[in-house]
């Protein structure tokens, strides 16, 4: 079995995390911070050392402005909801994720009043020229995806970051596709709030996740409740991060996390970078050579991270996502990726396209194969419909 669904879910796992899944559970499994016994302390103790190193990672200036939350998709509504108000005005691009331009339509309901940036370019990029020109007198956010997980198109937010500073106005970031994958340095790009996933670059297990927090913002929980501090009173505690992390935490989840991100730090994210670079030329360079087959995204590789999106004539995303799963145990994602505003952009809308998203742990023997495989299905006609419903194709891996 190969695995390229990479940019929805990183597979495998560094083993450690697997093992401390396991070993967690049976030795430190209880309630952090809500008891004074051993294996309370030693899981409190398991949680703030991975909020610790997030902060390092980001170089975040305190730890405490870690706020660990159950997905990227988590801390955006965190963001959005508990800092925008009706009246206040912000400004994104047209290409996010769903999770971006969802919460976004529902405050727009609610009377924020929201501006959708169009790419400059066909390739995705959005021009900091046209945010700054975007600005208004109510103006309270900037809120922009920092790669496509489509065409993993990268964004400046170092010159978005310039310019929200020079406005003084807040910058939230999507980073769900590029913490653990590209360096990000919170201080120097000036982005007050950072939302990122803990199972995709940072090689965690689903159900994590967090958001930074700089000081110069300070969005309204969204829910209130246990946090293991300040029991005695009726009222919302205030302070850093356990105003934000009402309720039971995934602690086993973040212990995994926590074992992640030793691993990205032991082998470094450049040489994580420069092995993904390998497989991506590999993989761009061999889907280019076959007949019929378009490739989506930036064309300067630089600027795009390890995804290849990309469809083959005659045939739907659906047909070869299905033809890659079942006759060459091939994972990818076809489709529109949750993302329907950037296949837009792409020329993709409706049917979208075939995704292939490499991580840490593919090798090029796999990229080779699936190379492979994709040149004989664009030999061949795409499955019909037989009389008993069911699909047909020629296409097999021997």
């Amino acid at each position: 079995m190969i695995y390229l669904d990479n940019a929805a879910t990183s597979w495998p796992k560094p083993e450690a995390v697997y093992r401390t899944m396991d070993t967690f559970l049976r030795e430190k499994g209880a309630n952090p911070g809500r008891s004074g016994h051993d294996m309370a302390v030693a899981a409190e103790k398991v949680v703030e050392e991975t909020r610790v190193l997030l902060a390092r990672l980001l170089n975040a200036p305190d730890e405490k402005d870690i706020i660990f939350t159950l997905n990227c998709t988590d801390s955006l509504n965190l963001s959005l909801k508990g800092l925008l108000k009706p009246g206040d005005h912000v400004i994104t691009s047209s290409i996010s994720h769903n999770s971006l331009t969802r919460p976004l339509r529902r405050l727009e309901h609610e009377g924020v009043k929201v501006t959708r940036l169009l790419p400059c370019s066909e390739e995705g990029f959005v021009s900091p020229q046209d945010i700054e020109q975007a600005i208004g007198p109510n103006t309270r956010l900037i809120a922009v995806t920092h790669a496509s997980n489509v065409s993993g198109v990268i964004q400046p937010i170092e010159e978005f970051g310039e310019v929200a500073k020079r406005h003084d106005i807040a910058l939230l970031v999507d980073a769900a596709q590029t913490v653990g994958t590209l360096p990000i340095d919170v201080q120097a790009t000036n982005v007050d709030l950072l939302a990122f996933a803990g199972h995709k670059g940072l090689l965690g297990p689903t159900g994590t996740g967090g958001l930074y927090m700089s000081k110069r913002v300070e969005p309204e929980p969204l829910k209130e409740g246990g946090t293991g501090t300040v029991s005695e009173s009726e009222e919302q505690p205030s302070g850093r991060p356990y105003m934000y992390e009402s309720g039971t935490p995934n602690t086993v989840g973040i212990a995994a996390l926590g074992e992640g991100l030793r691993y990205l730090m032991s082998r470094t994210l450049a040489d994580i970078q420069t092995h993904k670079k390998t497989l991506l030329d590999r993989l761009l360079d061999g889907l280019a050579a076959i007949p019929g087959i378009t490739v989506y995204g930036p064309r300067d590789r630089a600027r795009r991270l390890s995804v290849a999106p990309f469809n083959i004539e005659r045939w739907s995303p659906d047909e070869v996502g299905a033809v890659l799963d079942q006759a060459f145990d091939i994972k990818v994602r076809a489709g529109l990726h949750c993302a329907p505003a950037a296949h837009k952009v792409l020329g993709t809308y409706p049917h979208g396209c075939v995704r292939a998203s490499v991580s840490c742990f593919n090798t090029l023997d796999e990229i080779d194969f699936l190379l492979g495989a994709l040149e004989k299905i664009a030999g061949t006609e795409p499955p019909r419909l037989t009389a008993d419903k069911t699909q047909s194709s020629s296409v097999s891996a021997h």
